[in-house]
């Protein structure tokens, strides 16, 4: 099983990494601590616009395919080549269509899926609430583990912007009835550790070495002297 649905599928994964590249001076990351499997829904905060290529990057690096619910799927069709699914706000019976799938293949094919659960891009640092499609995932699959993973976006002492990305431990319920609200607590809690660890000078692996700033490029060889 892989990320990457044929050449089509190929193309578009260059598309996104070359994207990334292009746009960060560096992409960072605290990867999960535990060797996972799916499924698992990876419950993200929704800050910026590059949040669904920074997660393909990095389930594409722990060789975890996962599922992508897009509202503007109409303008990326060919996403679906990567795990995108339509889920516009305006179409409840595709919405609804792609709820049932998503099950299924998570129940049959231990498929895992990037859940932006607050439903709209908004700014940071608030963690607004969660949606109910999150509350019917956990239901009708109720052995995904669920994973909260925190990005922040850091800009002003390089030419480029730079990405942090941080998973937390999964969230556990004590009562085996996990809630929205414990969920939407343990994603708030991970992104204000990461936002902590940033500013404590932290040094993170690197997920996508990016583009450098331009006296980083602009480094000429030295002539050596001849003897």
């Amino acid at each position: 099983m892989t990320q990457e649905q044929g050449i089509i599928g190929k193309i578009v994964g260059g598309m996104i990494h070359r994207s990334v590249k292009a746009r960060f001076r560096n992409v960072y990351w605290s990867p999960p601590e535990a060797n996972l499997s799916g499924p698992i829904i990876w419950s993200v905060n929704h800050h910026g616009w590059y949040d669904g290529y920074l997660m393909f990057q990095a389930t594409q690096a722990l060789g975890i395919p996962s599922l992508d619910w897009i509202q503007e799927f109409d303008s990326f069709p060919l996403f679906k080549y990567v795990g995108g699914m339509p889920f516009g706000a305006d179409q409840p019976n595709i919405r609804a269509a792609t709820i049932r799938k998503t099950i299924r293949l998570m129940k049959q094919d231990k498929r895992s899926l990037m859940l932006f659960a607050e439903g709209i891009l908004h700014e940071a640092p608030e963690i607004m609430e969660l949606g109910k499609s999150l509350a019917t995932l956990i239901k009708h699959v109720p052995d995904a583990t669920v994973i909260p993973v925190a990005i922040v976006y850091k800009m002003g002492l390089h030419e480029r912007p730079e990405a942090y990305m941080s998973f937390g431990s999964p969230v556990e319920s004590s009562q085996n009835n996990l809630t929205l609200e414990q969920i939407r607590a343990r994603m708030q809690d991970e992104l204000a550790q990461l936002m902590c660890r940033i500013e404590q000078g932290e040094v993170f692996q690197v997920l996508v070495k990016g583009t450098g700033d331009v006296n980083e490029r602009m480094k000429f060889p030295t002539r050596k002297n001849k003897k």
